[in-house]
């Protein structure tokens, strides 16, 4: 699989835990309503050690975040809260802290996992690739 792995573009697919896990980390209910099931697209490139991470949402609303793996970045959270934090790739996996939340990613076969913990909630997102 090597460091190319997540390059590409993904289609949600199912996830658990979303309602515990946005109220926990304090997202308005509009917001919650907005997200549940939600067909997001994730956009990955990457070139290296560099990422831009960009989810496409229905009706057009876009997030990015670009990093680089073991430098400080600029970033975006789920309820729009700037903030910087250091991503790492431990054991092919990408390790990010938000403000109020511990973040994984990885590329199980031909999907995208990511996994939120909160206070002990784990809210995971799967997403199967598309292109």
């Amino acid at each position: 699989q090597g460091n190319m792995a997540f390059a590409g573009k993904y289609e949600f697919e199912c996830d658990e835990n979303y309602d515990e896990f946005v109220k926990k980390i304090g997202l308005s209910s509009d917001k919650i309503e907005l997200g549940r099931n939600c067909k997001v697209i994730t956009e990955v490139v990457q070139n290296g050690n560099d990422f831009t991470w960009t989810q496409h949402f229905p009706g057009g609303r876009t997030m990015s975040n670009s990093f680089t793996i073991g430098k400080e970045s600029d970033m975006e959270t789920m309820g729009g809260k700037k903030f910087k934090a250091t991503t790492k790739m431990e054991d092919g996996k990408i390790v990010a802290d938000f403000p109020n939340y511990h973040h994984t990613a990885e590329i199980c076969g031909d999907k995208l996992v990511e996994i939120s913990t909160v206070c002990g909630i784990v809210y995971k997102r799967t997403s199967k690739r598309i292109a």
